[in-house]
């Protein structure tokens, strides 16, 4: 399967060692300032953001939906500092982000903020265990393998630590990637259609899980999604069209 750009980036930051991160701040989690990105020049030129605003308080639950190719996925990644916008500002935790450079991004990333992909992006020939542990050992937390146990014994995977993903259901390599996100104890976690490659079902059951570890954890979770079940679930919906988001 061919990986999005951002899920590509987020696979090299996992063998990426950054500095010291810098702790965010108590006030707004995510601010987001005439945000623009564009590809292409002259005629080529493509806008898929075009001065777009937004603001995320701590602890908020927020969807982004919209139409294929809307730019839901390329805003996620400038939130999450995968990508650079063309102009304008994205703060975390009201400190500069998208103006720092990649080694700082990734400082950032390291220390605040959790992923899941709706690939999964599962390391292959590691087991479920080394998976959630491989974040946290790349950020020398000491206590790494115990919080990963700790947290798939909370996402109900105690019997399939030592699996590799090709032993485990699509579901079940899921909740590995909800597990690896959540281990950390992040302040922000972004999400890019979780349950995109799920059966109804089993995305149900994923929607479960990933909301009540959010309520545990007070992370702040920002997704976006094609599924009005999850989108419902979250504290906000907003619709992204046309470079602009929009409240529903």
């Amino acid at each position: 399967m061919l990986l999005s750009e951002s899920e590509s980036e987020y696979k090299l930051s996992l063998t990426h060692q950054p500095k010291k991160s810098t702790l965010i701040k108590n006030t707004s989690a995510i601010l987001v300032t005439n945000l623009s990105k564009y590809v292409g020049e002259g005629a080529n030129k493509i806008e898929i953001l075009n001065g777009l605003n937004l603001q995320v308080a701590q602890g908020e639950s927020l969807a982004i939906v919209g139409s294929s190719g809307s730019g839901k996925s390329t805003l996620l990644a400038l939130l999450a500092g995968l990508d650079v916008p063309t102009s304008g500002a994205v703060e975390i935790g009201g400190q500069p982000f998208s103006a720092l450079d990649e080694d700082a991004r990734a400082a950032m990333r390291g220390g605040q903020m959790g992923f899941v992909f709706q690939s999964f992006q599962l390391l292959p020939t590691m087991t479920a265990l080394e998976n959630v542990m491989l974040p946290m050992q790349l950020a020398n937390k000491k206590d790494a393998k115990q919080l990963a146990i700790e947290t798939l014994e909370k996402v109900g995977l105690a019997e399939r630590l030592q699996h590799y993903p090709k032993q485990l259901s699509g579901g079940e390599q899921q909740r590995v990637a909800i597990a690896r996100a959540f281990a950390p104890q992040p302040a922000i976690l972004f999400a890019d259609e979780p349950t995109g490659n799920l059966d109804i079902a089993t995305g149900e059951r994923i929607i479960e899980l990933l909301f009540s570890l959010n309520q545990a954890a007070n992370t702040t979770l920002i997704l976006v999604t094609h599924d009005v079940q999850l989108a419902q679930r979250c504290g906000r919906t907003l619709t992204l069209q046309h470079g602009q988001l929009s409240a529903i």
